[in-house]
């Protein structure tokens, strides 16, 4: 007899038994589709801890324009099978897969285009399963969240479905479920088995060598350290150091913060072990710091800040110190967010994100569709010419150094 199942919508993580979800989220096993990559074991941003996190501290809520309407299948058991969070928005910010021309256009046409329903880890551009289906569960319970995360855009007359920087697998599925696939760039570092960073060093070109040896004597100049925290390392006056941080660099690029100060003394406490903690000082005075969480797979730079300009320490603290750190546990891979062309130079390569969407108006689905075609094209281009930037080297053979000058 085929199961059958029923579809609830939480509107708190507090709601949901957080075993149930991370069973679904972060199970220990995840089976791949044939030639392809299930996701990392386990990633942060879907877990429970995160996710409620972000509730429970306000930095997502109704108020802020991401209202959590998270999508559940149950079984006849009443067991938890598959899973999304989602969340009904009034707005496109804070999602960096960027609609906000679509979103216009439905405005002159005199249409509304908030409502829309977002798939995704909040203001978290990191690629991770967003089709929580658990390992025993069949292909209908997939289909029924698909068709729940629907009935859920209907219901509340939502103009859209957007599921963002979901993994290939649960991107390839969307598509084949009649959604529109959009692809993007990132640049991740990858780990080809070095065994610490000079081993790195040595797989690039003697220019891009040099360059990142001064950037990082010059980032520590003058009497600068740099400390790696995990767990119990962090205290709350690294916390309150790096909100600092953190909330100056948001003010400048955004306005304001997105995420609050509680939110990171909740994510310390309930997930510490999987978040690394960089944080630069002088003469004992804290004056920058970067956040990192840890993935089984992967290292995932999220937020950066400084009170303090100097020259590199950006660089150090974002990107070098995060590296070293990756080698150092094995993981195979770190992704620092979203854009940064800056990132090829210093050993990061072009990689696609995903997203998929679905259009409830079929003039706009129509358009948009044909605007994505062109965009894909565009974007497999951009991938090309990235991969033609990266710095390594490609004779082969054993590095050549080349004396040391002046400037960058």
């Amino acid at each position: 007899m085929p199961q059958s199942y029923t579809v609830e919508i939480a509107t708190s993580m507090a709601a949901i038994d957080a075993a149930e979800w991370d069973a679904c989220a972060n199970p220990a096993v995840l089976p791949a589709a044939a030639g392809q990559d299930p996701g990392e074991r386990y990633n942060p941003f879907i877990s429970h801890a995160f996710l409620k996190a972000a509730e429970a501290s306000k930095s997502v809520s109704a108020l802020v324009g991401w209202a959590p309407a998270h999508v559940l299948v149950r079984d006849s058991a009443r067991r938890l099978t598959a899973a999304a969070p989602a969340y009904l928005k009034s707005h496109s910010m804070g999602e960096f897969v960027f609609d906000f021309g679509w979103a216009d256009a439905y405005r002159r046409a005199g249409l509304d285009y908030y409502p829309k329903l977002v798939v995704a880890a909040p203001f978290t551009p990191a690629t991770g399963r967003r089709l929580l289906v658990s390992p025993d569960a069949g292909e209908a319970a997939r289909q029924a969240l698909i068709g729940g995360l629907r009935a859920l855009r209907e219901k509340m007359n939502a103009s859209s479905i957007h599921v963002n920087f979901p993994t290939r697998q649960d991107w390839d599925d969307l598509g084949a479920a009649g959604f529109l696939r959009r692809t993007g760039q990132q640049f991740h570092f990858v780990n080809r088995g070095y065994g610490d960073f000079a081993d790195f060093l040595d797989a690039l070109a003697s220019r891009k060598r040099k360059m990142i040896r001064r950037e990082r004597r010059e980032a520590l100049a003058g009497g600068i350290d740099v400390e790696r925290l995990v767990g119990r390392d962090i205290t709350e006056r690294h916390w309150d150091a790096f909100f600092d941080f953190y909330a100056d660099t948001s003010a400048r690029k955004w306005g304001h913060p997105y995420l609050t100060r509680p939110f990171f003394s909740m994510v310390g406490e309930t997930m510490g072990e999987h978040i690394l903690l960089v944080m630069a000082k002088r003469g004992g005075r804290l004056i920058a710091g970067a956040i990192n969480f840890i993935g089984s797979d992967a290292l995932y730079g999220r937020n950066w800040g400084a009170i303090e300009d100097v020259p590199f320490l950006h660089f150090e603290v974002c990107y070098y110190q995060a590296l070293e750190f990756a080698i150092e546990r094995g993981l195979k891979r770190v992704e620092a967010g979203a854009q940064g062309e800056h990132k090829l130079a210093r050993g990061y390569e072009p990689a696609p994100t995903y997203s998929a969407h679905e259009i409830a108006d079929p003039r706009f689905s129509a358009a948009i569709a044909q605007y994505l075609r062109r965009e894909r094209a565009q974007s497999d281009l951009a991938l090309e010419d990235y991969a033609t930037l990266t710095p390594f080297r490609r004779d082969g053979g054993a590095p050549q150094e080349e004396p040391e000058e002046d400037g960058v």
